[in-house]
């Protein structure tokens, strides 16, 4: 899971000015209905994965791919764009891969020691001042929190997903599946997707090949042709985030309740491991404040289609 930075001392700056819908990159789902949450009472109480209830979506398209690097700095040089990490002075960084100066080490989260609060970590920089994203423009960019998404998509003619249409795009049409390619973790004995393999948080074998983020397109594409969401980064959702939702949720196109102090994180990242945190299952759920950042949270955009459910017209 990701850790909350401290506060920025000032506001942030308004956001870019919204360009025109671009579907860019996205797949057009057809939406219709689908069951929500998770059916194998594998989650975590305090998440409110349950109960299973069903949902109704309209047509909307989503991102094939987690946003890259690449595409992040296109908006930030297009925009000047300083992120929340950037205006923090630092941000959380996984353990094992820390590359700063002692003196930008300031410190462990609290309650989750494998990460380290370090001065200048952020998207351009995410292991520390030591690092930087050359040779990595197609892995998703990093240190990235809700309020710097919702700027990118603003910018992009885009939106971020709702929780609902998260789920069901990630599900792949596998219905009540534990995964976005079934039940089984390693089919074949193959890796799907990129999370903790080894004793966590000191021993990764990377038997999935990598140890922290993979390219957008590792592994394969589920049965809408997204790719990797399962494991390699958390993605931030539009909604507010409520372990009591679930209950209440209306049963058309939900959007998350009206107000909250966290937003809704999906889809894992590459430091889950089954032995603390298995939310790279389809149905887990996650949350942080809007503000944060840290070396495992990233997004993908979403925009709105059809009008309505079902049809194939826009």
């Amino acid at each position: 899971m990701a850790v909350a930075a401290p506060s920025p001392a000032a506001a942030a700056e308004p956001g870019p000015a919204a360009r025109p819908r671009s579907t860019r990159g996205q797949v057009r789902l057809p939406g219709g209905e689908f069951a929500m949450g998770d059916a194998f009472g594998e989650g975590y109480p305090a998440d409110g994965e349950t109960p299973v209830h069903t949902v109704r979506l309209r047509p909307f398209h989503i991102d094939e791919t987690a946003v890259t690097n690449a595409r992040f700095a296109a908006f930030v040089k297009a925009t000047g764009h300083v992120t929340d990490a950037e205006r923090f002075g630092s941000s959380a960084v996984f353990h094992l891969v820390v590359a700063a100066p002692d003196a930008d080490v300031l410190g462990n989260a609290a309650g989750a020691p494998w990460w380290i609060n370090v001065r200048g970590a952020h998207w351009r920089r995410p292991e520390g001042a030591r690092s930087d994203i050359t040779g990595r423009p197609n892995h998703p960019v990093v240190h990235v929190s809700w309020n710097d998404a919702t700027a990118f998509a603003r910018w992009a003619g885009k939106r971020l997903p709702t929780e609902a249409e998260w789920e069901y795009a990630a599900r792949g049409g596998l219905a009540g599946r534990r995964y976005a390619w079934g039940d089984e973790l390693t089919p074949g004995g193959r890796w799907r997707c990129n999370i903790w393999q080894g004793r966590f948080p000191h021993v990764n074998t990377a038997e999935d090949g990598h140890l922290s983020t993979a390219p957008v397109k590792s592994y394969r594409p589920n049965g809408h042709g997204l790719w990797n969401t399962a494991g390699n980064v958390w993605e931030w959702c539009s909604d507010w985030f409520s372990p009591t939702y679930y209950a209440e949720s209306p049963t058309v196109d939900p959007h998350g309740p009206g107000t909250g102090a966290a937003r809704v994180l999906r889809g894992g990242s590459y430091l889950c491991h089954d032995s603390y945190c298995n939310r790279y299952r389809v149905a887990a759920r996650s949350s942080n404040t809007p503000d944060s950042s840290s070396g495992n949270l990233g997004f993908r955009c979403a925009n709105d289609a059809g009008l309505t459910y079902g049809s194939a017209a826009e």
